[in-house]
């Protein structure tokens, strides 16, 4: 029996897996940074709405006393301004009181 030239072939060959290998480690290396760069942006989006959120209910805390409260804990900790409790920076970072009666931005 003569065997055909044209007879074909099954599976991959050692280069042909090995160029699949290199081709799936070079997109892994693009996409990996991305990735973890989009977590550490929002999360540093999320601690700035946190902020933003709390200097909005430090005003409402003026309006509800006409002053303004000596402590972030008297409106962080008071359930008529956060009902799910104290917002938490997702990069620990604590929030705190400045002299201006405001939570001031961080340097992330």
């Amino acid at each position: 029996m003569v065997k055909n030239k044209m007879t074909s072939r099954r599976g991959l060959t050692l280069l042909e897996l090995l160029i699949v290998i290199i081709i799936a480690a070079a997109l892994v290396a693009i996409v990996i940074p991305r990735i973890g760069g989009s977590v550490t942006n929002a999360r540093v989006n999320a601690c700035k709405n946190n902020i933003d959120a709390i200097n909005r209910q430090i005003e409402v805390y003026k309006a509800k006393t006409d002053n303004w409260p000596t402590a972030l804990t008297k409106v962080t900790e008071n359930t008529d301004y956060f009902r799910d409790g104290p917002p938490k920076c997702p990069l620990g970072t604590a929030y705190t009181l400045g002299p201006n009666h405001r939570v001031a931005k961080h340097n992330h």
